[in-house]
């Protein structure tokens, strides 16, 4: 189903100006959840007067949404139900300073946006309502069209990313390049967005309203390894995003879109607290919680490496998670980590769960020892200098020398042989995912 949303984009945009055009007055259209599709510019005097400026249509073409508030004062006058033309006073409580009519977009019955005109006095007449309703029904039919080409897209991305190594890959891959169609072949990366509050494909942005976006889907997010606590990520939902690029050596579109689902992702109305407290309470239990360390994220988004085409986007996929993975670990590589960045987690993240525990470090990892484990990670990444290492946890080199010796009496291991040094490193690192 190869779906062209660039053409979509312009029939939104044609047809809201012929509505501007038919009503004499600057028309805004949103889709169901509130998210800015096109807007028309109408010329008239009343654009001009600074009193006619509205806060709402101006932070909607700005922001490309609502906020929550003008958005429970509009549906609660029917929209979500209506069949034709709603009248919606001014409120300086949710501060819409205008009043509103809202022209529900429509298809088969169900409403898929709406458009909006500023009321006005005398306002548009009946006819030219019928008529404006009349437009706001094609608009609908094109949403329709495009929530099928983006089902469509969603499936097919999902399935690369789930497709075994092989010829089920290989078949997933070639469907999704017809679908894509010429885009299919330019530069590409994957973003993973975790944990995503929900496994509703509703729930999630439409393609259209991220810059550079190609597709998206979500996916059961496994990052939790079998001995820790189960967290919203271990049995949750992550959020692929794939990326169009203008160039394999710039991400910052990828960049872009990540931080703007990562908005998204924090202001849904599940997880979000919960997430954070179970990471929180597991990294504190893991000892590996310190005084001037960044507290634990509710989410975060990782980038993989850019490509041409799609051939490599399983791998793609993996190194968008192991980034994302690690920005969960060591909030300092976040919000958004690339895989280029996130060091020794590039290897962390890809060992099997039980092959990544030594079982010479497990005490060291129990909550009775948590200040020991703090001490060894941060003396660890200090290279090993007492001097830095006893400044950042703002203890004397004495003290510290006291808590190594006693993490070696822990862990059997000699901080003065380097293969030791490394095993308890990684395995400290490693705890953290």
């Amino acid at each position: 189903m190869a779906a062209d949303f660039k053409a979509f984009k312009g029939d939104y945009q044609e047809l809201v100006d012929e509505i501007s055009e038919l009503l004499g007055v600057p028309a805004t259209l949103e889709n169901r959840d509130f998210e800015l599709i096109a807007f028309g510019a109408y010329d008239s005097e009343d654009e001009l007067d600074p009193m006619a400026l509205d806060p709402v249509r101006t932070r909607s073409i700005l922001t490309r949404r609502s906020t929550a508030t003008v958005r429970a004062w509009f549906e609660g006058f029917g929209i979500t139900r209506a069949s034709g033309p709603v009248r919606i006073p001014p409120s300086l409580e949710a501060g819409v300073y205008r009043g509103r009519i809202c022209l529900p977009v429509r298809h088969r019955g169900v409403v898929l946006g709406y458009v909006w005109l500023l009321d006005g006095d005398p306002g548009p007449t009946d006819a030219q309502l019928a008529a404006a309703l009349e437009v706001a029904g094609r608009i609908g039919a094109l949403l329709a069209d495009e929530a099928e080409a983006g089902a469509g897209l969603s499936r097919e991305l999902r399935a690369v990313l789930t497709a075994e190594r092989g010829w089920q890959r290989d078949m997933a891959v070639a469907e999704l390049r017809v679908a894509l169609g010429p885009r299919a072949d330019g530069p590409l990366t994957l973003v993973c967005v975790a944990p995503w509050p929900s496994a509703d494909p509703d729930d999630a942005p439409a393609a259209r309203t991220i810059p550079h976006a190609a597709a998206l889907c979500t996916l059961p997010w496994t990052a939790g390894t079998s001995t820790a606590p189960r967290t919203v990520e271990d049995s949750g939902q992550s959020l692929a995003l794939l990326v169009r690029l203008r160039s394999t050596e710039v991400s910052a579109p990828a960049q872009a879109a990540a931080l703007r689902l990562l908005k998204a992702a924090e202001g849904a109305r599940t997880g979000a607290t919960r997430g954070a407290g179970a990471r929180v309470a597991a990294a504190a239990a893991a000892g590996l919680t310190e005084p001037g360390r960044a507290a634990a994220v509710a989410h975060a988004a990782g980038v993989g490496e850019p490509r041409a085409g799609l051939a490599d986007l399983g791998t793609v996929w993996q190194e968008a998670s192991a980034a994302a993975r690690a920005a969960l670990a060591e909030p300092r590589l976040g919000p958004v980590a690339q895989w280029a960045g996130i060091g020794p987690y590039r290897l962390l993240t890809a060992l099997p769960p039980r092959a990544a525990h030594d079982p010479v470090v497990g005490a060291l990892l129990s909550p009775t020892h948590r200040e020991l484990a703090r001490t060894a990670e941060v003396y660890l990444d200090r290279a090993g200098q007492a001097g830095r290492a006893a400044a950042e946890l703002g203890i004397h080199r004495q003290t510290l020398y006291y808590r190594l010796s006693r993490v070696e009496q822990l862990t059997g291991l000699d901080l003065d042989d380097g293969e030791d040094r490394l095993l308890l490193h990684m395995a400290l690192k490693r705890a953290r995912l």
